[in-house]
């Protein structure tokens, strides 16, 4: 679906690995009405993260579900042989890991192939450097605050420092800048002063309280952090 948000918007991407699996259809529907902004679906292998969690069948049956962005993000190695299925899946942003394989250039660029947006994601142990040489070639970056695998883990602070710096190597490049791991309504203001716009929650958004509530209170604190810092 269209993306009419702005790299600088504050973006609110419920991530369903938080949602109750035995009814993701009506969570997903849950949360678009509740008003988020996009769909984040992490994609586990096994391999490359100790876990195991969905795959692009089950992106393809969610997709009637809502016209909301699909942001799925990949956490497997290799990611190449899987990106035309998620693709065709009705994903709209496929984000890969900088360290799942040798060739990022090539992964972004089948990505670009399939007229979907491109991104690259880090994990809490690699440096910023890492994606420096591809930073003109995608549409998001996603900064891991935990380390992938499992949903419900305590943010690592020492993260923000890498999300101020790569804000700073975005500069005016139309980019997306996402985090993932421990984000509620307290953490956001955090990553949201260092530079993110893109939030990803889960337990933030699916656990305690109402998805409206919760999605409403991540994006004001995220909003209010935004307008201190600037």
């Amino acid at each position: 679906m269209a993306d009419r948000s702005a790299p600088g918007d504050i973006i609110i991407a419920p991530s369903i690995l938080s949602a109750d699996f035995a009814r993701l259809g009506e969570e997903v529907r849950a949360i678009d009405e509740a008003g988020c902004d996009w769909i984040h679906v992490d994609v586990m292998d096994g391999h490359f993260v100790p876990n195991i969690t969905i795959g692009p069948d089950l992106v393809q049956a969610l997709r009637p579900h809502s016209r909301k962005v699909f942001d799925v993000h990949l956490m497997i190695a290799p990611c190449d042989p899987f990106i035309e299925a998620f693709a065709k899946a009705g994903s709209d942003i496929i984000t890969v890991h900088a360290e799942a394989g040798p060739h990022l250039d090539r992964s972004l660029q089948l990505i670009k192939t399939f007229g979907k947006k491109a991104g690259v994601s880090i994990t809490p142990s690699t440096h910023e450097s890492a994606i420096a040489h591809v930073i003109d070639k995608v549409d998001l970056i996603l900064v891991m605050t935990v380390n992938p695998g499992f949903g419900g883990q305590a943010f690592i602070p020492a993260q923000l420092d890498k999300i101020r710096t790569i804000r700073k190597m975005i500069g005016s490049r139309p980019i997306h800048l996402e985090v993932d791991g421990g984000i509620n309504a307290t953490t956001v203001a955090l990553v949201a002063e260092a530079g993110a716009n893109a939030i990803v929650a889960g337990s933030g958004v699916f656990k305690g309280g109402t998805y409206a509530d919760n999605i409403a209170a991540i994006r004001k604190n995220a909003e209010r952090a935004r307008a201190a810092a600037a």
